[in-house]
């Protein structure tokens, strides 16, 4: 794509949305996670009663699938991400720069050794985390240089398809194990 015709396809405005495969998976992996602990609590007798649990499971799986639903918009004049109005402000803000504020685009390196990269502002106010797991992500650094003519050829995604995916089938072994779990849990509390 040449510098003209992305600039052309920027005119009006891009959205980006985090990658299906990313959403799947971490909302397959909490299901995994947290569906059995309601069965296991009943057989265990814990002081802690399922309806509770049922309830605890389902606020946190709401707010995962708000926080997940993050859309980074590009527009002639600014980069924004935004959740969905429905999604508390105090979980997590969206944000938005003027292309004319930014002044570059500083690396950090993770706890987990990966690199990740912030928009620093010319007042130097805050930085803000170039978001790196959206589909289109090449196309967004292309429409990030044309703008700001910072060089983004150097950076990379967080993680790649592939880590999901081998993620992804563990996670699917796990709801294997899981649904045994439930099975052997609702047995043995009717025979009890």
């Amino acid at each position: 794509m040449s510098l003209n015709q992305a600039e052309s396809n920027l005119s009006n405005s891009a959205s980006f949305r985090i990658s299906p495969l990313i959403c799947l998976t971490l909302l397959s992996l909490y299901i995994a996670l947290t569906i059995p602990l309601p069965f296991l609590a009943k057989v265990v007798a814990s002081p802690v009663p399922p309806a509770l649990l049922w309830l605890g499971i389902s606020i946190g799986l709401i707010l995962l699938s708000g926080a997940l639903s993050e859309r980074v918009i590009l527009t002639d004049d600014q980069i924004k991400v935004t959740y969905p109005r429905w999604f508390p402000k105090f979980f997590r803000q969206g944000w938005e720069l003027n292309w004319s504020e930014i002044k570059d685009l500083k690396m950090r390196t993770t706890g987990q050794g990966g690199l990740v990269y912030y928009f620093t502002s010319k007042s130097q106010e805050k930085a803000y985390l170039l978001p790196m797991r959206v589909v289109g992500f090449a196309r967004l650094l292309k429409l990030v240089e044309i703008k700001t003519g910072i060089d983004t050829s150097d950076i990379r995604p967080l993680s790649q398809p592939w880590m999901y995916l081998i993620l992804l089938v563990f996670t699917i072994f796990l709801l294997f194990v899981d649904a045994w779990t439930i099975v052997n849990a609702l047995t043995t509390n009717l025979i009890t």
